[in-house]
């Protein structure tokens, strides 16, 4: 490589993202510029290399860096050092600031450092405010007070030069200092004025808002607070080097009763203890993180894989004891090397955190501050309404008042009998009524519990034991008490009750592999013999149990000719009536039958409807939302459902309604349903809130709130990957990515597509993968980083080519020309024209429109390659005909494009006379506010004046605002 090479390679590493893959580029180029002899680059590379491994979360290295280029200044000064001489001075900052952060390096060093620095300032006849501003560093960090104050003294005091830190840095200083003495209103007013000017520095706005977080939560600004937070974390969260302030972003959650937030943030970010930017920031973060974890109860975290380490999910407590011996063996290597107890003594503060009590919501997909996790209770029983993924849960009514949140009051004759009280207990299963169910048995419990009971009225305590197991989701033991009633019905001879038990057993042994072939058998001789023994209703249920049987094993035909069996009306039993309406709807819904299924979800809605059955009303709206074409039908129904859903019920409700308002257009009332439903997912512990959390970024991106769109994605990619769903974080990546596009980040998003390129490494990924490098190639390309743009279009047509895709491949080969056609790397771009060829003439033969359009633009980017290399005949000559293959498309835009680009070919060429009536064509069919109107008028005044016929060419510009020149 030569050493322009060497240069031009530094100049792209420079264009990098700060972080491990500048540093590892920044490693190889100084490996090859210590081979060659070029000082000038050598010392570029290595000033480079300062900034990047301070920035990159390595700054240990820059220690290095910094004293070659320093010692190489000092030993022979080259006329190329004065060039560098502010960067180098500016570097002494970064090396104080570091050297605090590394216990091992002793403190006179850093005095040393200092004092060197400030006798080069003097020198070059600087201002001494930055001096004074590291020292007043170098005081607080040891804890002595009153130096620290002298020195804030001469900070503030000192005049500001150019080698003052930027207008948002030393604010920021200021704040931290303010707030640390109590001076949190100070804080804000200085901050203000800071923060609605322009900061361009890498880091600002976010230190600032880091710094501002607990000032403004002081001072009663809690949305301000919250907004900091979320637009600090979200310019933060990539970077390595910004652990310590991910930390105070840590604290912060917990402090204002976020602690669920505060846990995410620790598990995305503990990993990164395994390699932090230095010993100080992995003290701060340990004592934050064991702070946050303290708060966690039982909760575990996903501990990534380290060398040495499984990856392993971790008990909160079992961590923050680990964090916390972390903190504090850290703190008390700082404390002896500064013979102090200043940093001790902080860390025991940041461990000490807890809520503040008053909670200030900061999340963008959980409302309200959840509880501790309990799991739900799950009914079931034997007759349930079917869910929508085809299983059955069989909830038996409301625990609630619809609408009041209040249990239901029950009241039970005080002499009722024992079998009064089963029989009620027994209807009231029938009705969904689950309060007068509990109650009843309650009742017969407390009142005959003990007694000596006749065989049938135990048995059918047993049945009734049956269905509260189910109720509590306790499938063997549901099995077990129907089993044992069985046996006691038997004894009884009571033939029917014997049939009914026996068809409820059935039912719940199909819900196995290992014991369906039992469950049918039962069920079905069960329902035979209530056709023959029982009256209507026990017929029609005996049936339905047949159903429920055979839809647990999907067999949904078979099903559905057992429902059929049924009497029509359930002997005048409207509650079973409903069901097996709703259960009909389900089966039909899963045979493909969709119009049926839609008349019998409405039939089943009506029923339950009339009931009042709040558990029957919301099952049948979710059944006929799931089956209608109008969007807004959908909602109409969620809206019903959410209106009687039990408490139980109204999460998949909610997603129903937002997957509903999300196809009707309403994305922005679809994101206050997913953010509830990612609510009662967390608080309810129950899974899929990952799952959840994908869809509402989703809506975030629809209506344009982007930053909440990338903070919901970044939580439902890390409970993705938790639960091993790589697919589907991957698709979420992809959206994260288009997401930073959206939001300008630029680095994150080509990042995030780099990695699912990585992940897409299969024969059967390789349409995806090339995918995915093409719009990391769109994306740099759309920001002018054509080199690295062309790069990633080479990529993605190597894929597209291994994949067979060749009309893609042509598509990734012409960007690639572009790109480098753009960034002027004209060998590179006649190579990729060159490639562009060979596969455009392999299709010339394909006549679809998408091969059309590829083919003519290809001509195009090759003619535009040719024309900077000055070979403007074979340019013209690629276009011909072009125009007219994209008009045949009504790609009327690229057709005027090609034509204005033929039309300079020919003034090159010296042909006027060919060039004005296709320019004067051209620029009449243009809108007059488009962008290639000025371009197109100033090469027809340019054809005008060769045809010489200046009139017509200054009228031209005149009219078009042109000069001669431009």
């Amino acid at each position: 490589m030569s050493d322009e090479d060497l240069w031009r390679v530094l100049r792209g590493i420079a264009d990098m993202p700060y972080g491990a893959g500048q540093i590892a580029a920044l490693e190889q180029l100084l490996r090859r510029v210590d081979t060659a002899d070029d000082r000038h680059l050598a010392f570029v590379a290595r000033m480079q290399a300062t900034t990047g491994y301070v920035y990159g979360g390595e700054p240990a290295k820059s220690f290095v860096s910094f004293s070659w280029c320093l010692s190489e200044f000092d030993r022979d000064p080259q006329p190329y050092h004065q060039g560098h001489l502010h960067q180098l001075l500016w570097h002494f900052k970064y090396m104080v600031s570091g050297l605090l952060k590394f216990p091992e390096v002793p403190l006179d060093r850093t005095y040393a450092v200092l004092d060197d620095m400030e006798r080069r300032y003097r020198a070059g006849g600087h201002s001494l405010q930055t001096v004074h501003k590291h020292r007043f560093r170098v005081a607080d960090h040891v804890g002595d007070a009153e130096a620290a104050a002298h020195w804030y003294r001469l900070w503030q005091t000192t005049p500001r030069d150019d080698l003052s830190d930027c207008a948002g840095c030393d604010p920021t200083s200021q704040v931290g200092y303010l707030a640390e003495t109590g001076r949190d209103a100070e804080a804000v007013a200085l901050a203000e004025p800071v923060l609605a000017g322009r900061l361009t520095c890498t880091e600002q706005p976010q230190a600032i808002l880091t710094a501002l977080l607990l000032p403004y939560l002081r001072t009663g600004r809690g949305e301000a607070a919250r907004d900091a937070h979320r637009e600090a974390y979200r310019r933060l969260r990539g970077n390595l080097a910004d652990l310590w302030d991910i930390g105070d972003h840590i604290e912060f959650c917990t402090l204002t009763g976020n602690e669920g937030r505060a846990v995410e943030l620790v598990e995305r970010h503990l990993d990164w203890l395994d390699r932090p930017p230095s010993p100080a920031a992995a003290m701060h973060f340990a004592a934050t993180a064991a702070a946050a974890l303290r708060q966690a109860g039982t909760a575990t975290l996903y501990r990534r894989a380290a060398e040495g380490r499984p990856a392993a999910e971790v008990p909160a407590s079992a961590l923050a004891d680990e964090l916390t011996e972390t903190a504090t063996g850290l703190a008390a290597r700082f404390d002896t090397r500064n013979g102090t107890t200043c940093q001790s003594e902080w860390i025991g503060r940041r461990l000490a955190v807890r809520s503040s009590g008053e909670h200030l919501p900061l999340s963008a997909s959980v409302r309200r501050r959840p509880a501790r996790p309990v799991s739900p209770a799950r009914p079931a029983g034997d007759e349930p309404a079917a869910s929508q993924g085809g299983s059955s849960s069989g909830d038996r009514g409301e625990g609630v008042r619809a609408g009041t949140g209040e249990p239901p009051t029950v009241t039970l004759p005080a002499d009722a009998g024992p079998d009064d009280l089963l029989d009620l207990a027994e209807m009231s299963w029938g009705r969904h009524d689950r309060a007068t169910f509990r109650a009843a048995l309650v009742a017969f419990d407390d009142r005959f519990g003990a007694d000596d009971l006749p065989t049938r009225t135990a048995a059918h305590r047993l049945a009734l034991r049956a269905a509260e197991h189910g109720d509590e989701d306790d499938i063997a033991g549901a099995v077990e008490m129907n089993r044992a009633a069985l046996e006691l019905y038997r004894e009884a001879a009571d033939e029917v009750s014997i049939q009914v038990v026996a068809g409820r057993l059935g039912v719940l042994l199909t819900r196995s592999d290992e014991a369906a072939e039992e469950g049918l058998t039962l069920v079905r001789e069960a329902a035979e013999a209530l056709d023959r023994l029982g009256d209507d209703r026990q017929r029609a249920a005996g049936h339905d149990r047949v159903a429920l049987a055979l839809l647990h094993r999907e067999r949904w035909a078979d099903a559905l000719a057992a429902l059929d069996r049924a009497p029509a009306d359930a002997g005048g039993d409207q509650h079973l009536t409903a069901r097996i309406a709703l259960h009909r709807a389900h089966l039909l819904e899963q045979s493909d039958r969709a119009d049926e299924a839609r008349v019998a979800a409405g039939e089943a809605r009506r029923l339950a409807g009339e009931l009042g059955i709040g558990e029957l009303v919301t099952a049948a709206c979710l059944a006929y939302a799931r089956l209608v074409d109008d969007p807004a039908d959908a909602v109409d129904a969620c809206d019903e459902a959410l209106r009687s859903a039990p408490a139980e019920a109204e999460l998949p409700v909610r997603v129903a309604r937002a997957r509903a308002l999300l196809s009707a257009n309403r994305a922005a009332d679809a994101v206050d349903d997913f953010v509830e439903a990612v609510t009662l997912c967390v608080e309810r512990g129950a899974e899929g809130d990952a799952f959840l959390r994908w869809e509402l970024a989703n809506a975030y991106r629809m209506v344009g709130r982007l930053a909440e769109a990338a903070e919901v994605a970044e939580e439902a990619v890390l409970g993705l990957d938790r639960l091993g769903a790589q697919a589907e974080a991957d698709r979420c990546r992809h959206l994260l990515a288009g997401v930073y596009a959206g939001l300008g980040e630029i680095d994150p998003a080509v990042a995030l597509l780099e990695q699912l390129a990585e992940n897409l490494d299969g024969p059967d990924n390789l349409p995806h993968r090339a995918q995915v490098l093409e719009e990391a190639g769109g994306i740099l390309y759309d920001v002018d980083r054509d080199a690295v743009a062309a790069e990633r279009f080479a990529a993605a047509a190597t894929a597209y080519r291994l994949a067979d895709l060749r009309l893609d491949e042509l598509r990734a080969r012409r960007r690639e020309a572009y790109a480098w056609f753009w960034c002027d790397d004209r060998p590179a771009a006649l190579r990729a024209v060159e490639q562009v060829d060979e596969l455009a003439a392999t299709l010339a033969e394909m006549v679809e429109p998408a091969a059309t359009y590829e083919l003519a633009m290809a001509a195009e980017a090759g003619a535009r390659v040719l024309t900077v290399e000055d070979r403007p005949d074979e340019a013209l000559r690629r276009l011909a005909g072009v125009p007219d293959r994209l008009r045949s498309i009504e790609a009327f835009g690229e057709a005027a494009q090609v034509e204005i680009l033929a039309g300079e070919l020919l003034l090159r060429l010296d042909r006027p006379a060919e060039a004005e009536p296709l320019l004067r064509r051209v620029l009449g069919g243009l809108p007059a506010d488009s962008r290639p109107v000025r371009q197109t008028a100033w090469l027809l005044a340019r054809a005008l004046d060769l045809l010489d016929r200046p009139t017509e060419a200054a009228a031209l510009r005149a009219e078009h605002h042109l000069d001669e020149d431009h």
